[in-house]
C-alpha cells in the first residue's frame, strides 16, 4: 500500500463529465417541458436511426451508432421499459429484433428537431469559445492515434516492488 491515496487529487475527467451530465439533464428537460416523460436524450439516436431503418437487431443497431453491444443493449432495456421500442425474438435464438412501438414513432419528429437543433446549439458553443470542443477532440483522437493512450500510461506506469 502506498502513502498516499492518488484518488484524493482531482480528477482530470471529473469536469467533462460534470459538463457532459449537465447538458443531457438540461436537454431531458427539453423534453419534459414538451410533455416528454420518461425519455433520456441517450434515447434520441437509436430511436431516430430505428424510424430510419425498419428493425434491427442490437449487434445492428450497436454497429450502425458505433456503440458498443453492452450500451445499446441496456438503452434497449431502458426504452422497452418506457415504452419506446418492442423487443421480439431474431432470426436465431440468440438475437432479438428492435422496433420502435407507436409511443417510440410518434416522438421521432421532434427528437429529430432537437437532434438539430443540439448540433446547432454545438456549433454555437464552438464559436464561443477559444479551443473549439469538436476541433480539441478531433485532435485528442490524431495524438491518441499516434501514439495510444495504453503506450502514454504504460510510460507513466511504476508498478510496485512485490
Amino acid at each position: 500500500m502506498t502513502n498516499s491515496d492518488p484518488t484524493a487529487r482531482p480528477d482530470p475527467w471529473q469536469a467533462l463529465h460534470k459538463q457532459l451530465a449537465a447538458m443531457d439533464a438540461e436537454i431531458e428537460q427539453v423534453y419534459v417541458e414538451r410533455g416528454i416523460e420518461g425519455v433520456r436524450p441517450r434515447f434520441a439516436y437509436p430511436l431516430i436511426r430505428l424510424a430510419h431503418t425498419g428493425p434491427l437487431t442490437i449487434r445492428e443497431l450497436a454497429e450502425s451508432l458505433d456503440r458498443s453491444h453492452s450500451a445499446i443493449s441496456q438503452t434497449i432495456a431502458a426504452m422497452r421499459k418506457e415504452d419506446l421500442v418492442t423487443s421480439e425474438p431474431g432470426p436465431d435464438a440468440r438475437t432479438r429484433r428492435i422496433d420502435l412501438t407507436e409511443r417510440g414513432r410518434s416522438l421521432v419528429p421532434f427528437l429529430e428537431a432537437e437532434w438539430r437543433a443540439t448540433h446547432a446549439t454545438v456549433a454555437e458553443l464552438d464559436a464561443e469559445v477559444p479551443y473549439a470542443l469538436t476541433t480539441v477532440v478531433e485532435e485528442l483522437r490524431r495524438a491518441l492515434e499516434h501514439r495510444p493512450m495504453r503506450q502514454r500510461i504504460l510510460h507513466h506506469l511504476v508498478e510496485p516492488q512485490g
